[in-house]
């Protein structure tokens, strides 16, 4: 009994060379379905959850602290990052990510969805992210794959062994229905244990999803918990 407590022990404890519990990537959707009101909804919203309470509290759960960045896609060549790889380790590091979202300037608006190639750019962002135990993309759009090889694709074609990719559909896009892209994002989109999606209802909901969502990503997970994978409720 002891020598089970012992391994157990040791296996939840973190090698000293990691830096952090979890290196989260959030996704922003820049395609030319997102218009200029719509994108300020989603960067004001994401502001606006990394300093609501709940989220600050998920963030800061234990002592190992947690590894941001943030980047927006669009086109197959149009990825550009909005923060780069910080570690927040205090509140004041979390205050510096969110003034950082929020002095952001959209780089692109006249682009298609290429989300295969803005996993791709995630898996590399990744690569070179401060060693955590875990890794999770946070997918946020508003419309399906329409350029370039899919999800599918990059999950074998990328280094995704490890990485969990959550999604945030954004029900805004009159031209795709909340139906279809829901089930796009699970079939095509969702990856990894625990994997799950987020619906917001346009981009005025954006907030609240992703301040929900961000809540669910930062919790440390409880051990002995058994993740089931899906739609959040």
């Amino acid at each position: 009994m002891v020598r089970a407590a012992a391994i157990l022990a040791a296996c939840c404890v973190a090698s000293p060379a990691l830096a952090c519990r979890l290196a989260l990537l959030l996704a922003l959707d820049v395609s030319s379905s997102v218009d200029a009101t719509e994108d300020r909804l989603q960067r004001g919203g994401l502001v606006a959850a990394l300093t609501a309470p709940e989220v600050q509290a998920a963030f800061f759960a234990n002592d190992m602290p947690v590894a941001l960045a943030v980047y927006e896609w669009s086109g197959r060549y149009n990825q550009e990052v909005v923060l780069d790889w910080l570690l927040i380790d205090s509140p004041a590091a979390l205050v510096v990510a969110a003034e950082t979202v929020a002095a952001s300037v959209r780089s692109h608006s006249e682009f298609p969805t290429a989300m295969g190639y803005a996993l791709g750019f995630g898996a590399e962002m990744l690569a070179r992210a401060p060693r955590c135990l875990r890794q999770t993309i946070d997918m946020a759009g508003d419309g399906q794959n329409n350029e370039g090889f899919g999800p599918q694709l990059a999950y074998r074609e990328f280094a995704f062994d490890e990485v969990t990719v959550n999604g945030l559909v954004v029900n805004a896009a009159e031209f795709t229905s909340e139906t279809m892209l829901i089930e796009f994002y699970e079939k095509e989109v969702l990856r990894g244990p625990g994997a799950f999606l987020e619906v917001a209802q346009g981009f005025e909901d954006y907030e609240r999803a992703i301040r929900r969502k961000l809540e669910r990503e930062l919790t440390p997970p409880v051990i002995g918990s058994v993740a089931v994978p899906g739609r959040a409720g």
